[in-house]
């Protein structure tokens, strides 16, 4: 079934390449789609334009399907050109002619919006909530190994003393930022197109403010032709913030990298999770992290890959933007496999204590002699020089720093991490969105009623 069917045959070659994957991703959808027309057949009753007693067939039904989506009955066939055809054939073959109606005052190109900005929207906030949990492992291990020392690095070589709480907790902080961008995400996805029609509205007196209460929106797109031109912004939105989310994991992929390697030795991954080599007996490799890496960082392109399907795009619906489910979808499950992952491993890393012996570590504290010297009353300069030619001279000696003089009595430091800054942070950037509300309003949308 094509709801634009006129009676004349379509080459099949065509039909093919223009309904590409779309069934697949729109068995995604269904759910959505579902609410999406319960809450247009509400409203178009409550605007006269339909009756009451249709209106009450249509939400029934609806409801019908709706269960069969949740116990997995519901397959789009191969005689459907999409999930919304196929929701609107379902209707008909149980309720008769009104279920011809439910398309009344809608057109394929809000459908679809509506369905989307949905579906993105639960997918946020799945994602907010294992972001959350990252963040609360991180934050515990920062805790647990608060003074375990750590080498700092700049350009590859040994720079300054580190610790393993600054560590952890400089992964979650920056998680913080992105529950920044996510909510951001979030508020510009939670804003209702239906109504929209294809781009330009309808001359039928419809309530949209009704839909998107129904729906459980915090806002509309009020004008019709905008409502059509977020297709493609929405996803960048969300691309963005999940590029977001990868670059924090990818890039702390690659430091387990390194510190679990040899020449590091800075953490210990216990065997379990690693995997061999098939010549080499004794290798362990980390290559969980190492797919996390390559992972998060194909998931760092997103947004260009976006961005580029959109580009000189103008104002209307075009359907280029059918491919853009071909690379959102799949993205929000990708990232969450991952964190996963992190969510799993990270609790084992086991990090080394005495990690930081050796010749290589001579110059380590080599700042903190300099400060030293000027709390001794030299200035900065003269105490660099003078440290610095030491080390030149080989006569530097390294000495355990003085607790009370030591680098680190600032916020943010290793003697003052500030856990409890970077969990208020974050606790400020999550009550940003009401991340319950739309699961609510879906609910009670779909609960079939005795």
């Amino acid at each position: 079934m094509k709801l634009w069917d006129k009676g004349r045959q379509t080459s099949q070659s065509v039909e093919r390449f223009t309904v590409g994957r779309d069934r697949e991703f729109d068995q995604l959808l269904a759910l959505y789609d579902v609410a999406g027309s319960i809450a247009h057949a509400i409203m178009v009753a409550e605007q006269g334009i339909i009756s009451d007693s249709e209106s009450e067939q249509l939400v029934s039904a609806l409801r019908d399907i709706a269960q069969d989506i949740e116990s997995e009955q519901f397959r789009i066939p191969e005689s459907a050109e999409d999930v919304h055809s196929y929701v609107e054939a379902l209707l008909t073959q149980r309720i008769g002619e009104s279920g011809k109606k439910i398309h009344t005052g809608r057109s394929r190109n809000d459908q679809v919006l509506v369905d989307l900005k949905m579906w993105m929207r639960t997918q946020l906030a799945q994602l907010q909530a294992q972001v959350v949990e990252v963040f609360e492992l991180l934050m515990s291990m920062a805790e647990r190994y608060r003074d375990v020392p750590l080498a700092g690095y700049t350009h590859f070589q040994v720079a300054m003393p580190s610790s393993f709480g600054l560590w952890f907790g400089a992964w979650a902080e920056s998680l913080v930022d992105d529950m920044e961008l996510l909510s951001a995400a979030y508020r510009v996805v939670n804003k209702n197109p239906l109504g929209s029609a294809a781009g330009y509205g309808s001359t039928f007196a419809l309530n949209r403010q009704r839909t998107t209460e129904l729906l459980g929106f915090e806002l509309m797109n009020v004008s019709s032709v905008y409502a059509q031109m977020t297709r493609g912004k929405s996803e960048r939105v969300c691309a963005q913030s999940i590029a977001a989310i990868a670059s924090t994991i990818g890039r702390m992929a690659m430091d387990v990298c390194l510190y679990c390697s040899q020449n590091f030795g800075f953490l210990k991954l216990p065997a379990e999770y690693t995997t061999g080599s098939s010549l080499m007996p004794h290798k362990n490799n980390p290559d969980v992290f190492e797919l996390i890496r390559a992972k998060c960082n194909r998931l760092q392109a997103l947004p260009n890959d976006i961005m580029m399907v959109m580009t000189n795009l103008p104002s209307g619906y075009h359907r280029d933007v059918q491919i853009l489910k071909e690379l959102i979808m799949p993205a929000f499950d990708e990232l969450q496999s991952c964190l996963s992952m992190v969510l799993q491993i990270v609790p084992v890393l086991e990090p080394r204590a005495d990690a930081m012996k050796g010749e290589v570590y001579r110059y380590l504290y080599s700042v903190d002699a300099v400060h030293a010297l000027v709390q001794q009353g030299l200035s900065f300069r003269d105490a660099y020089r003078k440290i610095a030619e030491s080390i030149v001279n080989d006569e530097y000696q390294e000495q355990a720093p003085d607790p009370q003089n030591t680098v680190g009595s600032h916020e943010g430091s290793i003697a003052q991490p500030g856990f409890e800054l970077i969990r208020e942070q974050m606790e400020q950037a999550t009550k940003r969105v009401p991340w319950k509300d739309a699961e609510r309003a879906l609910g009670s949308l779909l609960k079939k009623h005795s």
